[in-house]
């Protein structure tokens, strides 16, 4: 029984040790990106009323959430996404305000998955949303953050994918599709199934434009000049504004020098349904899933009474640490000190302590037992990511160690 009380439930783990050290580095590096562009921090509750997630809201499904009940019998759910939180927040404490606001946040979301394979139901998101701007120059902005954030941590091999619910819209308006066929042809698309595209196309007797750009919809993926190929397979005015817009977004992140981090994908759907505008996901390799994903939001804080237009992104930390990990990449953490001293020299160690810490050193005090050996503190060092001894003997010399990090 106490065994069984020692592991944590599916989907969740301990982070501890180095391994923790190194998530914090990475949170503060990207913190510091979004400090950097201007945007402020906000923290939401872990939990909420259900209704702030409702599917009505375009969030995820209500068997994938973790729900339970408040004293008062309301159903409250750990919160699986963090933008409806923070348009929640913003319509309540920023109800007047129409300037643009910059808002950015640390925490973790919960999605309780029918099959995990391997997938954490935890994990920590680092994120921003840029509301009240609903101009082009927001949407490179939150791109370039992205970019910004990646380099910050060491990545240097990674892409942007940028797409338009807009296309899509417009090209599903224009077959007259029913919201049951849109949903069973979304389905289709997001496998990227093109045979089971046509067969279904075929099915509802669809001919024309708008049957040949959604039957090769998967394919309109590559760089900027993908947009002139998209231009000339429909005429819909919805979505020629939406590869209208991407062209505007594509020159606006040039001019940060950041367009050989980004590709154009024409075919990108997502889960959330609140999405109104460009979607964006972010790839490396040594992970299966995006490390970044976000988009624009202009109608979500509506349904909580505050008209604003919005985009926001989030970066998953977790899937970002296993990346860097299979990289190679290291993570530069602070070793920190020990000051280890014999007995008799005990008040001398605790001022000597006292005055590193005040010049802004980590420094650990331990006093040295007589039936350990300095081998098992050198052990100890090692395993906790300590680089330096300094030792307080008792004839009263100090003897400088230093722990290699390395050495088996």
């Amino acid at each position: 029984m106490n065994q069984r009380l020692l592991h944590t439930p599916q989907g969740v783990r301990d982070i501890y040790g180095s391994e923790c050290q190194k998530k914090n580095v990475v949170k503060s590096k990207i913190h510091q990106v979004l400090h950097h562009y201007g945007y402020h921090d906000i923290e939401t509750p872990t939990f909420e009323f259900f209704d702030i997630f409702n599917r009505e809201k375009g969030t995820v499904l209500s068997n994938q959430m973790y729900k339970f009940f408040d004293r008062n019998n309301n159903t409250l759910v750990l919160r699986p996404d963090m933008t409806p939180s923070i348009a929640r927040s913003v319509a309540k404490y920023y109800e007047e305000e129409t300037l643009p606001l910059r808002l950015s946040y640390v925490g973790n979301t919960y999605l309780n998955k029918a099959n995990y394979q391997g997938k954490l139901t935890e994990v920590t998101q680092v994120g921003a949303e840029l509301v009240n701007d609903n101009s082009s120059s927001a949407d490179a902005e939150i791109i370039a953050m992205i970019v910004d954030s990646f380099l910050a941590v060491g990545l240097t091999e990674f892409r942007i994918d940028i797409g338009q619910v807009e296309f899509y819209k417009g090209l599903v308006e224009e077959a007259g599709l029913s919201q049951e066929d849109e949903e069973e042809l979304r389905g289709f698309i997001e496998n990227k199934n093109s045979f089971g595209i046509e067969k279904f196309l075929n099915k509802l007797h669809l001919t024309g434009d708008v049957k040949e750009v959604l039957c090769n919809f998967a394919d309109l993926y590559g760089d900027v000049e993908i947009l002139s190929k998209a231009r000339k397979m429909t005429s819909n005015e919805r979505s020629l504004k939406a590869l209208e817009r991407l062209e505007k977004v594509s020159k606006m992140l040039a001019l940060y020098g950041y367009e050989k981090y980004v590709s154009i994908d024409l075919g990108m759907l997502t889960q959330f349904n609140y999405y109104t505008g460009i979607i964006f996901k972010g790839y490396t390799y040594g992970t299966g899933d995006a490390i970044a994903k976000g988009g624009r939001y202009d109608e979500l804080l509506s349904q909580f009474g505050k008209e604003a237009p919005s985009i926001g992104f989030v970066i998953t930390v977790d899937e970002l640490l296993m990346a860097l990990s299979r990289q190679s990449i290291e993570i530069p953490t602070e070793e920190g000190m020990l000051l280890l001293f014999d007995r008799i020299e005990e008040e001398k160690a605790i001022a000597k302590a006292g005055q590193l810490r005040k010049e802004g050193n980590a420094i650990a005090l331990m006093k040295r037992y007589e039936e350990r050996s300095l081998s098992d503190y050198l052990v100890h060092c090692k395993a906790n990511g300590i680089g330096t001894i300094i030792y307080l003997k008792e004839d009263g010399k100090e003897e400088i160690i230093k722990v290699d990090q390395n050495e088996q």
